[in-house]
């Protein structure tokens, strides 16, 4: 009888472990995976994400896509998950692997390291933008991202303040200089970028606000 009962016992702690492993195996992946990142970039992806410890635990996939239109990066919460709780939102960044701006045809192999990582810390400022708002107020986001001009350039501008106070100004800088100074490109998109984003003058006022600030509440 005692041998039965052994038997028995032996059983169900086998079929409790062939349960439990696989929901740890699950749980430790996920836990893992909060950034997936394409090999190609993942050097830089990481950089950029370093200077957001906020989203250590934020669910964000960098995805290359064929297709950005007017753009080269883009980051939008996804859809399922407006569905969800502001913590447990995802998004994703989508970048164009190979893309054509007025004509011309560009690699992101060719875009120097620390201008990748300065593009990257740029729309992950739109991804702190995003994670404070509500999905309704993403959803109208949205839609007058789609037929705003004004609310472009507040979202573009949002985007790189998030990244300037973030410590992230030398690679946003080295970004705009790469772009604006690239003879390769385009004038129809420098001036884009020139009516959206915020200059590199601006970028460096915003670098002194924030280093006075800094030193103003040292001293308290």
């Amino acid at each position: 009888m005692k041998k039965i009962v052994k038997n028995e016992y032996k059983k169900w702690l086998l079929a409790t472990f062939c349960v439990f492993i696989p929901i740890v195996a699950i749980y430790m992946q996920e836990t893992s995976t909060k950034h997936i990142i394409p090999k190609a970039i993942k050097v830089e992806a990481l950089k950029a994400l370093s200077y957001y410890p906020e989203l250590k635990h934020t669910a964000i996939e960098f995805k290359f896509k064929n297709d950005i239109k007017k753009s080269i990066m883009q980051a939008q919460p996804t859809f399922w998950s407006l569905l969800k709780a502001k913590k447990n939102r995802s998004y994703k960044i989508f970048i164009s692997e190979s893309f054509q701006i007025e004509g011309r045809q560009f690699s992101t192999a060719d875009i120097p390291k620390n201008v990748l990582i300065g593009w990257l810390g740029h729309e992950l400022g739109h991804v702190m933008d995003y994670r404070d708002r509500s999905s309704l107020n993403l959803i109208w986001f949205g839609i007058k991202y789609t037929f705003s001009d004004s609310y472009i350039k507040e979202a573009e501008r949002a985007a790189d303040t998030y990244a300037v106070e973030k410590n992230m100004d030398g690679y946003i800088l080295e970004t705009k200089n790469f772009i604006l100074n690239h003879t390769d490109l385009s004038e129809a998109y420098k001036d884009r970028i020139k009516k959206y984003y915020l200059s590199p003058d601006e970028i460096v006022k915003l670098v002194e606000d924030r280093d006075l600030d800094a030193a103003l509440e040292s001293e308290h």
